[in-house]
């Protein structure tokens, strides 16, 4: 891939990045911190990137960073939650469900529905098979179902 490529690919993704890394850190900071971390790896590799497979390493690279933030946020000092950008009025019953779910549902859901990826972009960058995707795709719907039923029959 040449590098005006990868700039261009990069201006497309940066938006999904960014809303990928926010999910998985909940802090605008260290989201921001993992996408220019993934990006200017990636801009290294950028010569030994496969055709048809950028969408997938870049997101790969920020989920690994997204841990290494994660891991080392441990190491220094347990923190509070802190508020990242607020959801839409409207969708903030969703985006507190969504967040409830484990990484393991969480990350399929955001990168097939609200990022577009297709099932096989999805299955590559999660490094798991389309059929497993497809399970953990059922099982997180199941899953934000019953939180969402939960949460309304609360209120």
């Amino acid at each position: 891939m040449t590098r005006d490529a990868f700039g261009q690919l990069y201006l497309q993704l940066i938006p999904g990045l960014y809303r990928l890394a926010q999910s998985i850190l909940h802090h605008r900071e260290d989201a921001m911190d993992a996408v220019q971390q993934a990006v200017e790896k990636a801009w290294k590799a950028s010569d030994k990137i496969h055709s048809g497979g950028e969408k997938a390493y870049i997101t790969r690279i920020v989920i690994n960073e997204c841990r290494n933030i994660q891991r080392h946020r441990m190491r220094i000092v347990p923190r509070p939650d802190l508020p990242g950008n607020k959801p839409d009025e409207s969708h903030v019953e969703l985006f507190a469900a969504i967040s409830a779910l484990p990484e393991k549902y969480r990350l399929p859901l955001l990168l097939r529905y609200m990022e577009g990826y297709s099932e096989k972009e999805t299955a590559e960058t999660l490094h798991i098979s389309v059929s497993a995707l497809k399970s953990r795709l059922f099982r997180a719907r199941n899953s934000l179902k019953d939180i969402i039923i939960e949460e309304s029959e609360s209120q």
